[in-house]
């Protein structure tokens, strides 16, 4: 090809988006914006279960009601919530008079819609953001590129942005908003030193970095990101059926305890409780370096909502780096070093947090995220940290429970709680050695929550989830059992063979959106949380057969409890069936004792804290706002990326001085948003700028004329009424790799869509259709469906519909690969809303497979009985348009699995279900309109005790086995609504 040839067969850039309506997602051409939209964003169906805002002041009565969707996600419940009377949260001017109920809040600066002060312009900002925060540009290369947007302007007589890296950074430095300046204190030991050969570490000082975590608050608090979504007094939430509901964290028990305690000085009233959470845990940054370990402390607000803080929307603030003392091996064991370093951790948390003190008993006038300004008052809450960050900061000794004083020997439910009032007894009466031996009572250590008032660190260890039951009693405990019980009764040799074969089941479990395929079992060196999360939804059914059904039930019981301890959404009904589960689960688990694997019992700390579950769901509600994934996953943006970015030399300042000007690019942003100056994008506002000056007329990609968002007809299914495209993708029709996601938009229960475009290469008559995919009776099956939508009240059953009195399917059917399921699952991945998507296929071929991929859904059938009692398994075998008389039917080809016992296995908690066939052999099939589908079902072989065949693959299984389990441990919604 000649340069010429090549040179004219390139597009130009082409400025011209359009823009989505809902989000303002601005999208190339028409398609990719009709797929975004139907991806996105949930059409309003006649069920939207809009959440009520919080009412942040109360009632006259202090009690309020709701519409939500109730903890299993299928109907609507009834709440009522009861606030706090005296620590409401009620606005006040800012000089702490409280304003007269109905007042509006003050208005907002309003400064120049074109001030984007420091920057010049929105286009400084967004190339700032984007070189520093989305693609974290090196120096090096930053220069590059604004040399080569400099080359492209000096024939127009303009220059780039930034004149070079320096002047980028400079520019963001002197952003005012969310600026809390990095301090530092120098800390050393301060004991007896020995005449002679004293440790090196004695004499060291170690420098603790920390930014004012008062002031950090009240950049949390003023946030308007957050409005709407923190709550400003403390409530109790009650249904109508189910009891006391718990969910974010402002609705448990200890927060409007220690509002009580407050309260009993009335100056407090009125003020709004604030209670400050804090996390921390030492991480690595790199295995293959020398200082490579850090130590970052966190803060969060109790009030902002636990969905946000797991968000990390700017709710989970990094606020200090503590010192990590260390020695040479002949003195890191010794008593002296061990107590500096517990000591070190304790008074430099105690001198970070003096700035929050005077807040704790006089509150301060603080502006919030809703415009107003409130009387705050500071209280410690709850510490985020694993196992033994948590026997750090309780100063208890290892193998103990930080929350209760059963022994270290016999870790068991009924033991007392520990309290800051009896440990101080204690100490007071006791040798330290009595302390550490009988008490588990590291005795010569001060907790830092000593020097604030109202704090008790034994009730502010919240439970980890990530460390003390996912990875935890699943992984290192029952996986791990599991693998010795079979060496031990079958030898090793054996044991080997069931555990290949145990890998193999976990292989060949069918594909299902969001949830890992373990092509080669789960036999891998690293293990991450994400891999035990993955693990434990299906290991069960893999096990089951080559195992003892006591252990299975042990599996299963440990299971109940996991799935209902991670909800987002808990009430008094779902607590007695974890207080059920667990009893369960402690009963089959003494197999493991009888049969040798834990032949001295289960003392063990991370398995006894699913005791304490029950409390700390009634204290802190729901536990996943507080578990420590949250502050795992703070390190990659806080700590490890920051450390990559740096010279390697001296590397915390530069972290440091990252960490802040990410700070300040999100508060500008933040600013800029609310002030609504970042619709659209910058393409998009340059060219209305153009428009307004020079009266341009905007154009799409396709030269049509638009309206003046770029908007078009984006429709729904019935204007994918065109004809079938030139799709050579037939196993991806959808050119879409996002199987599930979270959705933006209000609360539906369930919602399901057609894919985009229909499939090529089918014939559009029913007959012929029918044996095109080898069902000839599909003919009959589109008419009695149409019957049915043609006579909605009509009692018959189908089979009992005489064919003659169907109508005749005359219009055009078109056929789909795949269509989108919306629901909420605020326990899953969801967004802020609590909807999630999944895609739900029925392809031919895929990822090159000629097997194809047909998934399973749930049926809604009877909404009078739950669970699967009101649901029906199908496998969907065609998805399909049809039109009669001008009005199209979204409707799929199903395959009936059905129930074979009338309640779930016994042994897994899961129900079986089996194929039906007809009389003469054929798959029982049907079709249905798409709006009965809920969602995606997850179907696994019951494998039974014979192994599988070599070279078994996943995509045969749900045409190979006579039953199968359905997955309720799928994912958090299944489990739901599949018990």
């Amino acid at each position: 090809m000649s340069p010429q040839s090549h040179t004219s067969s390139r597009h130009p850039h082409n400025p011209y988006r359009l823009s989505c309506p809902v989000c303002k997602k601005e999208c190339a051409n028409t398609s990719g914006l009709t797929q975004h939209y139907n991806h996105a964003h949930v059409f309003r169906p006649p069920s939207r279960l809009d959440n009520c805002p919080t009412d942040s002041t109360g009632t006259a009565d202090n009690v309020s009601d709701h519409d939500t969707p109730d903890v299993e996600g299928t109907s609507q419940s009834r709440s009522r919530r009861e606030y706090h009377p005296f620590l409401n949260g009620r606005p006040c001017d800012q000089d702490g008079t409280y304003l007269p109920e109905g007042s509006q809040p003050p208005p907002r600066p309003d400064p120049s819609p074109d001030d984007w002060s420091p920057y010049d312009s929105r286009i400084e900002f967004e190339t700032a953001e984007f070189m520093y925060k989305k693609t974290q540009m090196s120096n090096g290369n930053i220069n590059v590129l604004l040399d080569l947007w400099a080359a492209s302007l000096l024939p127009h007589g303009d220059t780039p942005p930034f004149a070079n890296h320096d002047d980028l950074h400079n520019i963001i430095d002197s952003t005012t908003l969310g600026d809390v300046p990095w301090s530092s204190f120098a800390v050393s030991y301060t004991g007896d030193v020995p005449q002679e050969d004293a440790p090196p570490w004695m004499s060291a000082e170690y420098e603790v970095w920390y930014r004012d975590p008062r002031e950090v608050a009240r950049i949390m608090l003023q946030n308007p990101d957050f409005d709407g979504e923190i709550d400003w007094t403390p409530y109790r939430e009650f249904t109508d059926d189910r009891g006391r509901r718990y969910q974010d964290f402002m609705s448990g028990d200890w927060v409007w305890k220690h509002a009580n305690m407050i309260a009993e000085d009335p100056s407090t009233h009125g003020a709004a409780f604030v209670p400050i959470i804090l996390g921390s845990d030492k991480t690595t940054v790199s295995v293959a370096t020398g200082q490579n370990e850090y130590y970052p402390l966190y803060m969060s607000i109790g009030n902002v909502h636990n969905n946000v803080r797991r968000a990390h929307r700017n709710a989970l603030v990094l606020i200090g780096f503590l010192a990590v003392p260390k020695t040479e091996r002949k003195y890191a064991n010794t008593a002296r070093f061990r107590k500096f370093r517990r000591q070190l951790f304790h008074s430099s948390l105690s001198a970070i947090l003096q700035s929050l003190r005077p807040g704790m008993t006089t509150p301060e006038v603080t502006k919030c995220a809703d415009g107003y300004f409130r009387r705050i008052i500071y209280g410690l809450g709850p510490y985020i940290a694993d196992y033994p960050e948590q026997v750090l900061v309780a100063c208890i000794v290892q193998g103990w429970c930080p929350s209760c004083d059963a022994h270290h020997s016999n870790l068991a439910p009924g033991a007392d709680r520990r309290t800051r009032l009896l440990t101080e007894a204690l100490i007071d009466a006791m040798e330290l050695k009595s302390l550490w031996d009988d008490y588990g009572i590291v005795g010569d250590i001060v907790p830092f929550t000593n020097d604030f008032p109202r704090a008790d660190i034994h009730e502010l260890l919240s439970g980890d989830l990530l460390h003390q039951i996912i990875k935890g009693a699943f992984k290192d405990h029952l996986v791990t059992w599991v693998g010795e019980y079979l060496v031990l009764v079958h030898g090793e040799a054996r044991a080997k063979e069931i555990l290949d074969e145990i890998d193999h089941r976990i292989g060949a479990v069918p594909l299902f959106p969001g949830l890992r395929h373990f092509h080669e079992g789960r036999d891998f060196k690293q293990w991450t949380g994400d891999d035990s999360k993955a693990l434990m939804k299906i290991y069960l059914p893999a096990i089951a057969g080559l195992v003892p059904d006591e252990i299975v039930r042990t599996l299963s019981t440990f299971l109940e409890v996991c799935y209902l301890v991670r909800r987002s959404v808990l009430d008094d009904a779902a607590l007695r069936e974890l207080q059920d589960a667990l009893s369960r689960f402690r009963h089959h688990r003494q197999i493991f004792q009888d049969s040798g694997v834990r032949p001295t019992g289960f003392s063990l700390p991370r398995m006894h804290a699913l005791d304490h579950y029950l409390q700390h769901i009634r204290q802190f509600a729901a536990p996943n706002g507080l578990c420590s994934s949250i502050t795992e996953a703070k390190h990659i943006k806080a700590v490890k990326e920051p450390w990559r970015r740096s010279n390697r030399h001296q590397p915390l300042g530069q972290m440091l001085l990252t960490n802040q000007r990410l700070d300040k690019l999100a508060a500008s942003k933040v600013d800029f948003a609310q002030r609504g100056m970042l619709e659209g994008s910058c393409l998009s506002a340059m060219l209305l700028s153009l428009e307004q000056d020079d009266n341009i007329l905007l154009r799409d990609d396709d030269g049509t004329d638009s309206d003046e968002n770029g908007h078009e007809n984006l429709g729904n299914n019935d204007a994918n009424e065109h004809e079938d495209v030139d799709n050579d993708n037939d196993d991806d029709d959808d050119d879409d790799d996002d199987d599930d996601g979270a959705v933006l938009g209000p609360s539906v229960l369930a919602h399901v869509e057609l894919a985009k475009t229909p499939a090529r290469r089918y014939p559009h008559d029913a007959v012929d259709l029918g044996n095109h995919i080898g069902h000839p009776r599909l003919q009959d099956s589109l008419r009695r469906f149409l019957y049915f939508q043609l006579n909605p009240d009509s009692l018959l059953a189908p089979s009992d519909v005489p064919i003659s009195s169907c109508p005749f399917i005359a219009g055009r059917i078109s056929v789909y690969h795949s269509a989108v399921a919306m629901f909420y699952a605020p326990s899953d991945i969801s967004g802020l809303g609590g909807m999630r998507h999944e895609r739900i296929r029925a392809t031919p071929v895929w990822r090159g497979d000629a097997a194809g991929r047909y998934d399973c859904v749930y049926i809604e059938n009877d909404a009078t009985k739950r669970g699967l009692r009101g649901l029906h398994v199908r496998r969907v075998r065609l998805f399909m348009l049809l039109r009669h008389r001008a009005i199209s039917y979204p409707c799929a080809l199903i395959e009936w699995f059905v129930p074979i016992s009338q309640e779930p296995d016994p042994n897994t908690g899961m129900w079986i279900v089996e194929p039906e066939f007809d009389a003469d052999g054929s798959r029982t099939s049907d079709v249905i309109h798409v709006d009965s589908i809920m969602r995606n079902a997850h179907l696994i072989p019951v494998f039974g005790d014979n192994f599988l065949p070599h070279g078994f693959r996943a995509s045969d299984s749900l045409d190979a086995f006579q039953a199968y389990f359905v997955n309720k441990f799928a994912d958090h919604h299944a489990h739901e609504v599949a018990f």
